[in-house]
């Protein structure tokens, strides 16, 4: 048990959640480089990886933040590195699909053996139980910047 206040708890979790924040994007921006890539680019083939399914330019720009036109950009740049190539929607022909490629997924993976290791390391010594305050927190913190992004964005 802690011999802190809820709100010195609550100043420590903000304070150290903004210091992780710092450092995953000075190593997103790391690793982008280390392939090449605009840290952008690396944070869309990223979330374009957990996707089920292929997304329209239109859905890339809302889980990128981006523009429709700079989404269209992104696109366009991960097409001539190899990452993603686009397909019309069998449902409406009107409709441009992107897909990931197969193509530099082995450089991709390899580059992530070593930091993917390391992250994957820091969790090994919290219980289940914490690896699920975690994610509760971390899925919460995410819909937070969502909103707060959209918030900022609509003015």
């Amino acid at each position: 048990m802690s011999n802190r206040t809820r709100g010195e708890l609550v100043m420590a979790v903000t304070a150290t959640a903004r210091r992780h924040h710092a450092a995953y994007t000075l190593f997103n921006q790391a690793m982008a480089e280390h392939l090449g890539l605009h840290p952008t680019d690396l944070q869309c083939v990223s979330l374009l990886a957990l996707e089920p399914d292929p997304r329209t330019t239109g859905e890339i720009a809302e889980l990128t933040g981006l523009t429709s036109g700079s989404a269209t950009r992104l696109v366009d740049r991960l097409e001539k590195a190899g990452l993603a190539e686009r397909h019309t929607d069998p449902h409406d022909r009107r409709k441009m699909l992107v897909t990931l490629t197969r193509g530099r997924t082995p450089e991709i993976e390899a580059a992530w053996d070593t930091p993917g290791k390391a992250f994957d390391q820091a969790l090994e010594d919290f219980t289940d139980d914490e690896l699920t305050v975690i994610e509760r927190y971390l899925r919460r913190t995410t819909d937070v910047g969502t909103e707060q992004t959209a918030r900022l964005r609509t003015g």
